[in-house]
């Protein structure tokens, strides 16, 4: 194997594969090294997202929606089920099927564009003092050997945050892997965190008949969201779904036994409150996995929080070393890892053809977020009490699914969506959704806040009658005061 790149990028999740095939499409000759295994001990590329993140978790959430319909929607539709069950098993073989088939897929894709793979851990080496490339070391268990490069790419994302009070055991105390792989449906579950993970994770099994309690430390639900699209988000999983959650929770204690988990915790009036449960999840969050690149002998900058300094550009204190995704400043998104695995192969390319600078570039306050609960929430740009906090002037428009046709025929009528448009010059500030299929229609509001578009122009864009993505139509209609269907 030629051990000479002109890139090379360490991880192969979203971050840094996308980076990887990016590169290679133009022209440069790639290396990905990345050491993820799967349960078989397996290398497999994708990182967290692919083998324990984005995709398993949307394959469990489809099935457990399915079968919540089934429970309890389509009698409304004349459809009659005796004897409505769930098998677990077939359910998590259903998804592990999907993993293999992406991760397999990634595979296949860096084969086509000709991207060399490397199994193992990557670690930066000092450059040479005669020239500009770099070494790096991929060690595994059995072996090492070294790469050298002119240009690196940190993708190595993020690890779950861990609680020293709530130690994982992989028996009874989850992570979300762990999460994701339970055989069969607890009894009563815990979760600690209230984040995307855990109001996730706590809908599929809750669907699927656990009694489930989420333990938030903040004292406000889904802070960073929309105050008004996290209060209907509340009502609609704590009334519809059936979960319980706690905010302004302080974790005193846990204990694991050998068949549940002991759990005291002081309540947001300080009272003091014990559980016992089946099982506990532990979502609080993530971390850089910045751990072992090499940082502290190569002089790479970390923060006090681990995440590698970087410039608009991704480019690290180091030359020619760029870092992307969870790894830098930023929402710890999938998408926003691939843009700017994107973007870093174009201006590592355009630099070595010569040019002055490149235009790629990532705008971080036009960066979409999901939550795949049911219903879905969305939300892009600045919400209203951040706009309050600045002192902006802005309008409010806003259109509910209960006035929808197509929500109407769905019988998903739950939520709204609200458009905020600066109150002079009429330009996009944000738009905010909790309800069926937001996760599609909030790319429409992304490309339009990316053309810097009004609320009129939305407004006087023709949306196909019926569909969910009119909410938004008449959303933007109610800028100006003239909403037609309420």
């Amino acid at each position: 194997m030629n051990n000479i790149f002109d890139v090379a990028v360490i991880g192969a999740g979203p971050g840094g594969y996308v980076a990887a095939i990016r590169c290679a499409q133009l022209g440069l000759n790639t290396v990905c090294i990345d050491d993820w295994k799967n349960e078989q001990g397996r290398p497999s590329l994708g990182g967290t997202c692919l083998n324990v993140g984005c995709i398993p978790s949307k394959a469990l959430l489809e099935s457990s929606e399915n079968f919540a319909r089934a429970g309890h929607k389509f009698a409304e539709h004349g459809i009659k089920l005796d004897g409505l069950s769930i098998d677990v098993p077939a359910m998590i073989a259903r998804k592990d099927k999907i993993v293999k088939a992406f991760t397999g897929g990634i595979g296949m894709l860096f084969k086509k564009n000709k991207v060399t793979v490397l199994h193992g851990r990557g670690v930066l080496q000092k450059r040479d003092n005669d020239d500009d490339s770099w070494e790096i070391r991929v060690k595994t268990d059995e072996k090492e050997q070294s790469v050298r490069t002119r240009h690196v790419i940190i993708a190595t994302g993020s690890v779950p945050r861990s609680l020293t009070i709530a130690p994982v055991d992989g028996v009874n105390v989850l992570d979300n892997a762990g999460a994701l792989a339970l055989q069969q449906t607890p009894g009563k579950l815990a979760i600690i965190g209230a984040g995307v993970i855990g109001l996730e994770l706590g809908s599929v099994w809750r669907r699927l008949g656990a009694e489930v309690t989420i333990l938030e430390a903040q004292a406000d639900f889904l802070s960073a969201a929309d105050e008004q699209v996290a209060k209907e988000a509340y009502k609609a999983l704590t009334r519809e779904t059936g979960l319980v959650i706690h905010t302004g929770v302080e974790i005193k204690s846990t204990q694991a036994g050998k068949d549940n988990v002991k759990i005291e915790y002081t309540d947001r009036d300080k009272n003091v409150q014990s559980l016992e449960v089946d099982k506990l999840i532990v979502a609080v969050g993530r971390v850089p996995n910045t751990a072992s690149l090499g940082a502290k002998e190569t002089g790479l900058q970390l923060d006090e929080r681990g995440y590698i300094g970087v410039d608009k550009f991704c480019q690290t204190s180091l030359q020619n070393v760029y870092a992307i995704g969870d790894v830098v400043r930023g929402p710890m998104l999938a998408h926003k890892a691939s843009e700017e695995g994107v973007a870093v192969a174009e201006r590592i390319a355009s630099n070595q053809q010569g040019a002055s600078d490149s235009t790629a570039h990532i705008d971080l306050g036009m960066m979409p977020w999901v939550i795949y609960t049911a219903p879905e929430i969305a939300w892009v740009g600045k919400t209203e009490q951040a706009l309050k906090a600045e002192g902006v002037i802005y309008k409010v428009g806003q259109f509910p699914f209960m006035a929808n046709g197509r929500a109407r025929a769905l019988g998903e009528t739950t939520g709204f969506v609200k458009v905020l448009a600066d109150a002079e010059s009429d330009r996009i500030l944000g738009v905010h959704m909790v309800g069926p299929y937001v996760s599609e229609i909030i790319a429409e509001a992304v490309v339009a806040m990316g053309f810097s578009a009004s609320s009129e122009d939305l407004a006087r864009i023709v949306h196909a009658h019926p569909s969910l993505s009119e909410s938004l139509h008449e959303a933007a209609l109610g800028v100006a005061k003239r909403t037609i269907h309420i």
